[in-house]
C-alpha cells in the first residue's frame, strides 16, 4: 500500500505520523470545553461529535461519538468499526464532497488538550518478550536458569491497576515503598531509588466474552480494537523485595502511561508478521491462524530536566514471542470474562542487542554499565526531573502509521504522612 492522499494538506507528508492511511482515534478538549471524540489527520483533529451531529456520520444504533471516551463505539463491534473507518476514508480523501462543511470542524493539534481515549476497565500486563525475559533472568539467575520452566509454554501475566493508567504528558510521582538491601537485616521504607521504564505496546479490547466462555486466538484478534504505546513504570527495588512468591505489586501499581491515540488494527493490517519459530510446540488453544504480530519500529528517549533528549533505545514490536491475541486468548482460557475497555500490556519489548533493550534494567545491566547521555550525564535509573518518551511507527511506502508519543516526567516522591 502507498500513501492515501487527503484534502487535509498536512496529511500528505511522508513524515507525518497521521496520514489518511492511519486515522487514529483520541479524545480531546478545547480550553475548558467538554471532552469529545476526534480523529487525527495530519497536524489536525477532526471533531467527530460535530460531524456525527451534522449527519455526515450515521452508524448503526448510534450516535456514539459525542462522548468522553471510545468505549461505546468499541462495544458496538467490528462491523461498526469498519463502517466508521470506511466513512472517514471517504470524507477525508482528496475530492470529497463534504470537505467544505468539514473544514470548520478541524482543530489544530497544538490547540487542544488530549485525554485518556478510553475508560480503562481492567489492566493486565504480560511478560511476553523473550529477549527481555532472557536479559532479566540472566541478571538474577544466570543464563542457564534465565527463563522460568513455564515461559516457553504460557504467556505469563499479572493483573495491574486500571486506576493508575494515565495519558501521555501526565507527571509521574516517584513511588514510596518498602525495600531491602542485600546486606540489611531489616527492610526500610522510602522513595524508590531504582525507577525504570518498560517499553510496551498496549492492546485496547473492544469486545467481550461471557464469564466461563473461553475464546480462540482468532476470536481474540477480532476483539482487539487497536493499539497504544504503553510505559509500565517500574520501581525495581520495591519489586525485587515484594515479588516472591506472587509477583509484582506496588513496584508496578503506581503508574502506567499510554499514548493518547489508538491506532486501529485496520491501519496496521499491511504490517502483520508472524511470531517467531517456537522452541517448543504450543498447546492447541494458543495456535495462531495467521500472522499476529506487527512490524512497528519503536524508540525511547531520556531528557534530564531543562535539557535535550537522548535516544537510549531502538527496537521493534516484531521481537515479541507471544502476540496480543495469544495473550488475550490465554487470559480468557480459564473462563475469565474480558470486557470492553480492557487494556493488555505486551510486556517489555527488547531485541537481542543492548541498544534494543526496552528497560533501563537491561540497558545498564542492572546498574553495572551506566548510560552516558548526549548531555554528558550518566544514568543507571531515572532521576527526578527526567522525561522519558516512547515513540513508534509502522513504516510503509512513502507513509508512516504513527502512534504519536507517550511521555512522562518524574517528580519527587511525596512525604509519607506521620503515624498517630
Amino acid at each position: 500500500m502507498t500513501l492515501l492522499r487527503s484534502w487535509v494538506d498536512s496529511a500528505n507528508s511522508a513524515t507525518t505520523p497521521f496520514p489518511l492511511n492511519n486515522l487514529p482515534y483520541g479524545v480531546f478538549s478545547l480550553s475548558d470545553g467538554p471532552e469529545t471524540c476526534g480523529v487525527a489527520i495530519g497536524d489536525m483533529i477532526l471533531d467527530l461529535a460535530a460531524v456525527e451531529g451534522m449527519g455526515l456520520i450515521d452508524l448503526k444504533d448510534g450516535p456514539y461519538l459525542d462522548a468522553p471516551d471510545w468505549n461505546d463505539l468499541m462495544g458496538a463491534g467490528p462491523a461498526v468499526w469498519a463502517a466508521l473507518r470506511a466513512r472517514l476514508l471517504d470524507l477525508l480523501a482528496v475530492g470529497a464532497d463534504a470537505q467544505k462543511a468539514l473544514r470548520s470542524h478541524l482543530v489544530p493539534q497544538t490547540a487542544v488538550r488530549l485525554h485518556l481515549p478510553i475508560t480503562v476497565s481492567e489492566f493486565t500486563d504480560f511478560y511476553a518478550g523473550k529477549h527481555h525475559a532472557m536479559n532479566v533472568g540472566t541478571l538474577f539467575r544466570g543464563p542457564q536458569n534465565a527463563l522460568p520452566p513455564n515461559w516457553l509454554h504460557i504467556p505469563i501475566g499479572y493483573n495491574g491497576r486500571a486506576s493508575s493508567v494515565v495519558v501521555s504528558g501526565t507527571d509521574i510521582v516517584r513511588p514510596n515503598g518498602q525495600t531491602k538491601a542485600p546486606d540489611a537485616t531489616m527492610p526500610c521504607f522510602g522513595p524508590s531509588q531504582r525507577l525504570d521504564i518498560e517499553l510496551e505496546l498496549g492492546a485496547v479490547i473492544g469486545g467481550y466474552n461471557d464469564l466461563g466462555t473461553p475464546i480462540s486466538v482468532h476470536e481474540a484478534d477480532d476483539m482487539i480494537f487497536g493499539y497504544v504505546l504503553l510505559n509500565d513504570w517500574s520501581a525495581r527495588d520495591i519489586q525485587a523485595w515484594e515479588y516472591q512468591p506472587l509477583g509484582p505489586f506496588q513496584g508496578k501499581a503506581f503508574a502506567t502511561s499510554i499514548s493518547p491515540w489508538i491506532v486501529t488494527k485496520a491501519a496496521l493490517e499491511p504490517f502483520r508478521i508472524s511470531t517467531p519459530e517456537r522452541e517448543v510446540e504450543l498447546l492447541p488453544y494458543l495456535h495462531e491462524p495467521g500472522p499476529m504480530l506487527y512490524d512497528i519500529e519503536l524508540a525511547v528517549t531520556m531528557a534530564p530536566e531543562g535539557k535535550g533528549p537522548t535516544t537510549i533505545a531502538r527496537t521493534n514490536y516484531s521481537w515479541m514471542y507471544y502476540s496480543a491475541a495469544q495473550q488475550l486468548a490465554h487470559h480468557a482460557s480459564s473462563g475469565c470474562a474480558m470486557n470492553v475497555g480492557d487494556l493488555i500490556g505486551s510486556g517489555t519489548i527488547s531485541g537481542p542487542k543492548r541498544s534494543e533493550c526496552g528497560s533501563l534494567l537491561e540497558l545498564t545491566r542492572g546498574g553495572a554499565a551506566p548510560l552516558t547521555l548526549d548531555t554528558g550525564e550518566t544514568r543507571i535509573f531515572i532521576e527526578d526531573g527526567d522525561t522519558l518518551t516512547l515513540e513508534g511507527a509502522a513504516i510503509g511506502e512513502g507513509y508512516r502509521i504513527g502512534f504519536g508519543t507517550c511521555t512522562g516526567t518524574i517528580r519527587p516522591a511525596k512525604t509519607f504522612p506521620a503515624q498517630g
